[in-house]
């Protein structure tokens, strides 16, 4: 009898490791590609931020900073520049230890542009202010458009005046935001003109100023839209600044609308245009609806004004403006606040000096 034959045993199946390695060489491949898509981008942010600046030194200006970094891969470009100093020809200037930018990489057509550290503005002759807050931003898109949509905000706020600078007459905000956006005919049509809008919420004057006088040493709150008539003209600085250049060119602020509340005060005003002087003083009429106007005026009769308002106009002012009887609808009345000849006038009564606009 012989033995049965010894059972075979069959040889383990190897499977494929292609289907492991493909999706992971797939993405090591689109990593690649998008490392290299990042970095063409930032070169070119780079090196249109170096144009620009150049072509702002060109005109006039003066730009320094102590040099830019670019992070943010892989989905960011995020551009950082130290110890920025930016001066216009007028001798008005920004100064930030740190200017930061940044955008989607595979979007980048919106920029958040924020200064984390605080900034200084020089006022010209006026001097300096510095400004603190929680959080300073500007943010634009719509880059391709002839006018961007742009929107600054400053949450909180704080200002003080540096040494040998004029005091400046907002001590802190609860919010100061500023829009653009370009002007539309009819329904989709640019033209050269931009709407601006800027809103000031809790605003507080400085003490003894004119702004803690008008809110009786209450809270500013104000918004203001207008139309700019000539932008294009804004892109032309001169030695008195980028307003100089436009009112030249025959800019004006058009169709005026908004509301403030100072204290118990409220008004509401409008205005067809107002544009500047050739000395840059504010000419034209703001039509005003005022509500109880009587403690705004008289805060402003004693406000310390450093001799910038004529209080004994003001108190003149308060004496014949009309409260419209008794009761919270008998105190609106019809004002009409008028800057000609440098001044700015309630009545007959010249109040100050007209607002400079450069």
């Amino acid at each position: 009898m012989t033995d049965a034959p010894a059972a075979r045993h069959d040889a383990p199946v190897r499977h494929s490791r292609k289907g492991l390695i493909i999706p992971f060489a797939i993405v090591f491949i689109g990593l690649a590609l998008w490392t290299g898509w990042w970095f063409v981008l930032t070169q070119q942010i780079e090196k249109k931020l170096e144009g620009r600046i150049a072509r702002l030194e060109q005109s006039g200006w003066t730009v320094k900073h102590a040099g830019l970094s670019t992070t943010g891969w892989p989905l960011r470009a995020r551009v950082a520049m130290k110890h920025v100093d930016v001066v216009a020809p007028s001798g008005h200037a920004v100064a930030a230890p740190e200017i930061v930018a940044e955008a989607n990489a595979y979007n980048p057509t919106k920029w958040v542009i924020a200064a984390p550290d605080g900034m200084v503005l020089t006022r010209g002759a006026k001097g300096k202010v510095a400004v603190r807050a929680d959080m300073i931003r500007m943010s634009l898109h719509g880059l391709t458009q002839r006018w961007p949509n742009v929107v600054v905000e400053l949450a909180k706020p704080v200002f003080t005046a540096l040494p040998d600078a004029e005091p400046f007459p907002l001590a802190k905000a609860g919010l100061i935001q500023f829009y653009m956006r370009p002007h539309m005919a009819g329904s989709n049509a640019p033209t050269d003109d931009v709407d601006v809008l800027f809103r000031l919420v809790d605003g507080e004057g400085r003490t003894n100023g004119p702004i803690e006088g008008l809110t009786q040493s209450g809270r500013l709150n104000a918004q203001v839209e207008a139309v700019i008539e000539k932008a294009s003209a804004l892109k032309g600085a001169d030695a008195q600044g980028l307003l100089s250049a436009w009112t030249a060119s025959g800019g004006r602020f058009i169709d005026i609308k908004g509301q403030l509340e100072a204290g118990e005060s409220k008004t509401f005003l409008s205005s067809p245009a107002l544009f500047a002087d050739d000395k840059g003083r504010l000419e034209g009429e703001v039509s005003l609806r005022a509500e109880k106007p009587l403690a705004a005026i008289v805060g402003l009769a004693g406000a310390s004004q450093g001799g910038a308002m004529d209080r004994a106009a003001a108190a003149r002012a308060a004496a014949a403006t009309p409260q419209g009887g008794t009761g919270e609808q008998g105190q609106a009345v019809d004002l009409v606040l008028n800057f000609k000849g440098g001044r700015a006038y309630l009545g007959p009564f010249a109040l100050a000096p007209a607002p400079q606009l450069f």
